[in-house]
């Protein structure tokens, strides 16, 4: 009897790590689905989505202006808004790079640290700290940023369904504790895709948005069955909104095109006057228009918080909802949906969802800027929150449990 006595003793008085072996940490993970607009979620094809944002903490988010998606993707994990962390564009120019342009379809280029080395990503600051990170694709995580990569990493491939991106992370959360990743990230460009080609209020994005979900419900139910919580962040990089044929602004009808370099086109045109011809183009665009709106980048909007970037163009153009900007002949039928328009743009705003053991259940956010993610996912990591930062813990908080 006495000996039973002082054996609850010690599992009462002793500290806990010596009483019971300690439960590993939870998995951070950062979902990216590109495209998912806010009010998605509200259509009922997203149950699994829409259980976690119940139990956890939600919110429509405000994306960075240009609201692309490179530089939104960036921002998430980063916390610097484009003007900050360099990716100002999906397409850009850099002045110390002459007749050279950064683009998706330019893998020199976009996959050149040059392009990615002004902030530094989350991915890089877990490393530095000892958490070890695995990105199954973002944006930037297979450029060697600051010479360094994440710990496991796959060049990006849209041929890899949604069902091998969501095995692969699986497959990474099922390795022994001292190998598993810390932080991971996870990337699905189907209910993008979808938008640009059908159109936001499509039954190819509904059906797209269930498929998705249908992989987040395999992730969780995949990660519980094999003993790993995670505190999932779910994010998009920005909404949708429908365009069609006759909505085209084309720049022509102001300028003769030899003139100028169209850097970006679509829904914001970043124009950039060939040597000699800037006061012709600044004469051309610089005065009210229909459906379009266009400045040189210092005169910007404050509230954008865009331009003083060298490589943002000299002069921008945004147009009015639903509107397009372009020049010669587009490669791609004016159809479906786009993005890219002011971000204070209701159809702009983008997907947030945070469930886990970190994050408030039932918590609802108003709108807030998509730099702060950065700031929410170091705190759940244990990292210090970076003080110069565009986004601010204090603009999240109320996700976090108390």
């Amino acid at each position: 009897m006495r000996r039973l006595i002082l054996i609850i003793i010690a599992l009462v008085f002793l500290p806990a790590g010596l009483a019971a072996k300690e439960a590993p940490r939870p998995v951070t993970v950062l979902v990216g689905i590109d495209g998912f607009r806010a009010d998605y979620l509200e259509r009922g094809h997203t149950p699994r989505l829409a259980a976690l944002a119940r139990q956890g903490a939600a919110g429509p988010m405000r994306p960075s202006f240009p609201t692309k998606t490179f530089p939104n993707h960036f921002a998430l994990v980063t916390g610097y808004r484009p003007d900050r962390n360099g990716i100002v564009g999906n397409s850009m120019i850099d002045p110390r790079r002459p007749g050279v342009m950064f683009g998706l379809g330019n893998n020199p280029q976009a996959l050149d640290p040059f392009w990615w080395s002004e902030a530094e990503p989350l991915w890089i600051t877990a490393e530095k700290a000892g958490l070890r990170s695995a990105t199954m694709f973002w944006p930037g995580s297979e450029v060697a940023i600051q010479g360094r990569r994440p710990s496991d990493w796959l060049r990006y491939d849209q041929n890899v369904s949604n069902v091998q991106r969501v095995n692969t992370l699986i497959d990474w959360l099922r390795r022994p504790a001292a190998i598993r990743p810390a932080f991971t990230t996870i990337y699905f460009d189907t209910v993008d895709t979808a938008g640009h080609r059908f159109g936001p209020d499509s039954a190819e994005v509904n059906a797209a948005l269930a498929e998705v979900d249908t992989r987040i419900g395999e992730l969780v139910d995949g990660a519980a069955k094999i003993g790993v919580r995670l505190n999932l962040v779910i994010v998009a990089d920005h909404g949708m909104r429908a365009i069609d044929e006759s909505r085209k602004i084309q720049l022509e009808d102001f300028i003769d095109p030899a003139s100028f370099i169209l850097v970006e086109g679509g829904p914001y045109a970043a124009i950039e006057p060939v040597t000699g011809t800037d006061d012709r183009v600044a004469r051309a665009l610089l005065v009210p228009h229909e459906h379009m709106t266009c400045a040189r980048k210092e005169d910007l909007p404050a509230r954008l918080h865009w331009g003083s970037n060298p490589r943002v163009a000299a002069i921008i153009c945004i147009a009015e909802p639903g509107w397009v900007i372009g020049a010669g002949t587009p490669p791609y039928p004016i159809t479906g949906g786009a993005h890219g328009y002011d971000n204070a743009d209701p159809q702009m705003l983008a997907l947030f969802v945070a469930n886990g053991p970190a994050f408030a259940q039932g918590a609802r956010l108003e709108v807030f800027d998509n730099v702060a993610v950065a700031a929410l996912l170091r705190a759940v990591l244990g990292l210090p929150e970076d003080a110069d930062a565009d986004g601010k813990l204090a603009d999240v908080r109320a996700a976090l449990r108390r």
